[in-house]
């Protein structure tokens, strides 16, 4: 999984906790994490493309969620910035060096290797489908400390347009 998944998922919750019509711009969201502002907005135009969140244009403009956060899966995000491809790519080496065989029906059937690697990322993809963003919203309100919470509180009332 790349880094902009991380970027994406930490960007998604906070902009659950804006209120409606409010918007945070990208320059805004890059300070809080502490990233590239380049380098979020990348993966910002990825989630807007895959319809996560809205960019709102103009002087006032931003991102906001798109949907609520309970219609926004973890795979959604994940499928947003990785894409939906697998992330295992079998290259069908057994086919390649002195051990492959000769008989090309021998190949005929998925290699099992690729069968087990595929299976078990469908069950991670399934484990993301189930969680949402309101999953991580409740998470938040339990698992960040009071500080913590007062100061994103008092970077978001300053930062939202």
């Amino acid at each position: 999984m790349s880094d902009g998944v991380e970027a994406a998922l930490h960007c998604t919750l906070v902009l659950a906790g804006l209120p409606d019509g409010r918007v945070l711009t990208g320059r805004s969201l890059a300070a809080l994490h502490g990233v590239s502002e380049s380098y979020l907005l990348k993966h910002l135009r990825a989630l807007a493309a895959a319809g996560v969140v809205d960019a709102v244009p103009g002087p006032r403009g931003g991102y906001r969620l798109a949907r609520a956060p309970a219609l926004i899966t973890l795979l959604d995000i994940v499928e947003a910035i990785d894409g939906p491809e697998p992330a295992f790519v079998c290259r069908e080496i057994r086919r390649r060096g002195p051990g492959k065989g000769q008989d090309p029906c021998v190949y005929k059937t998925d290699c099992f290797i690729k069968t087990r690697m595929l299976a078990a990322e469908q069950v991670w993809r399934d484990a993301l489908k189930a969680q949402t963003v309101q999953d991580l919203v409740a998470d938040g309100a339990r698992l960040i400390d009071p500080e913590n919470k007062a100061a994103v509180a008092r970077f978001l009332a300053a930062e939202q347009r």
